[in-house]
């Protein structure tokens, strides 16, 4: 069996809440069922040592047998009212005094019980006394004990045993004179006679209905968790590795099965799409190549450069179009990088064309991305600090929380800042900042969507912010850019 195998689930998950609520539910029946048959085996335990109690008081003093009478506690062996040999042991007791003793708590409904057992029996009393004590704290009994253990030569914790078993005594007073006949009846405390088997059958219960629970969980679960990891695993590429195998109850695979078909589907649009998308821009970069090489012809500099501009930015808007429409599905794979190396790269590219980008705090943060994908989101990032707020500063750190450990890029700009109510729209495509931001510095509002849309395929996030001076006035705007450090 392997480690998996014998991984337990986690308590979050669908297994695990279910076999928290099953247990919680069988804990809460079997309680319940436990406590009703305890009680009503205890009943019936008591009522049998009741009525144990009512056959010796019956049979030894209506039979031919008679009664042990004491006087102040000492035996005497003078025949009274019901003739005969003393008995055997210490069953019965003739008694002037009650045989509860001072401070002891008397069993009201066993008294009650007894009551009416004695006038069923036609068994005149006036008064009934029903005690429980342990045998080696009751005189009388300890006596016969000690004779028992002594006459079978019982070992010290034999004896001991005896003497912490539990006796029931019942004290009956016939006459108004105080004269009381004292049955007791030993056994095993109830506890321990019915708290045993009762402990059992739970365990043995919740043993065999867990593990039942868990098989069929276990059925349903794992089809789920691997048509889970194939739903995360193709957002996150896009890309179709054969089909998952239906699995699981016939509802599950039913599921898995439509699950495929909508996989297949999805796939068969992204490839459509890119086979369209990469059909269009070759489509217009060839006319496009071609109206650059006939400008030359106009003689006109001003106009001649007006057009090449305009070129520029047709080309530029090209290109923003097919890298968002393609960054869900990229196809170079991941590389270790030294991410400070990969940010001071693209600075000393803006520095070698004369552009004000200042380097902060960095650290060195090491870590599997696609170095021409981040390389992109940083130039669109730092391109547009420098378009709208003049300058840009660009730091790294890594920071820890609750979702675990990141790389943060952070770049700064002086300029106006967004409107709070805009930020999250200007990460949307073609939006653009106006007026919080100048319309007319050019761009067709695909940069910061790229960016983010890029840290999303990274598993990361971009966020914007406005940076507040201490009065409360908008300094700039700052871009983070977040990255999963694996």
């Amino acid at each position: 069996m392997t480690l998996n195998r014998l991984r337990l689930p986690r308590p979050h998950s669908l297994m695990g809440q279910m076999l928290l609520a099953v247990a919680a539910a069988l804990l809460l029946v079997q309680g319940l069922g436990a406590f009703l048959v305890y009680r009503a085996q205890r009943e019936g335990y008591e009522a049998g040592m009741l009525n144990a109690a009512v056959f010796r008081l019956i049979m030894e003093t209506r039979g031919p047998r008679g009664l042990v009478r004491h006087q102040n506690g000492r035996p005497n062996d003078t025949p009274g009212p019901l003739s005969g040999p003393p008995p055997k042991g210490y069953h019965l007791e003739y008694s002037t005094s009650s045989p509860a003793m001072p401070g002891e708590a008397r069993d009201a409904e066993a008294e009650a019980d007894l009551a009416k057992i004695l006038a069923e029996q036609d068994f005149a009393v006036r008064e009934v006394v029903v005690v429980h004590r342990a045998a080696g704290s009751d005189r009388y009994a300890r006596r016969g004990l000690l004779r028992r253990a002594a006459s079978y030569g019982l070992s010290h914790d034999e004896t001991s045993g005896l003497m912490r078993s539990n006796l029931m005594v019942v004290g009956v007073r016939t006459s108004d004179e105080g004269s009381w006949i004292v049955a007791r009846v030993r056994a095993p405390r109830p506890e321990n006679v019915l708290l045993g088997p009762i402990l059992i059958q739970t365990i043995s219960i919740y043993i065999v209905l867990m593990a039942a629970v868990a098989l069929i969980l276990r059925r349903i679960t794992r089809p789920l968790a691997a048509l889970t990891r194939r739903l995360e695993r193709f957002a996150e590429t896009q890309d179709l590795d054969g089909q998952l195998p239906p699995s699981g109850p016939e509802d599950m695979q039913r599921l898995i099965v439509a699950h495929n078909a909508m996989e297949s589907r999805i796939a068969a649009l992204l490839d459509e799409k890119d086979v369209m998308l990469g059909a269009i821009g070759h489509d217009l970069k060839t006319p496009l190549a071609a109206l650059r090489v006939r400008i030359e012809s106009v003689t006109d500099d001003v106009e001649r450069g007006r057009m090449a501009t305009t070129i520029e930015d047709i080309v530029r808007t090209l290109d923003d179009i097919l890298s968002l429409a393609r960054v869900g599905r990229p196809s170079d794979p991941r590389e270790r990088t030294e991410l400070s190396a990969l940010i001071f790269s693209v600075i000393e590219e803006y520095e070698d064309m004369g552009e004000p980008v200042e380097v902060g705090e960095t650290e060195r943060v090491a870590l599997e991305l696609r170095p021409t994908w981040i390389r992109r989101a940083l130039r669109n990032l730092i391109g547009n600090a420098l378009r709208y707020g003049e300058r840009a500063r660009v730091s790294l750190t890594r920071e820890d929380s609750r979702e675990g450990r990141h790389a943060v890029i952070v770049i700064d700009d002086d300029g106006p800042g967004i409107a709070e109510d805009s930020i999250e729209a200007m990460m949307n495509p073609f939006t653009r900042g106006d007026p919080s931001r100048n319309s007319a510095t050019g761009g067709a509002g695909l940069g910061l969507a790229l960016a983010r849309a890029i840290a999303e395929q990274h598993g990361g996030a971009l966020t914007l912010s406005n940076r507040l001076a201490a009065d409360g006035t908008v300094q700039g705007l700052r871009a983070k850019l977040e990255l999963p450090v694996g």
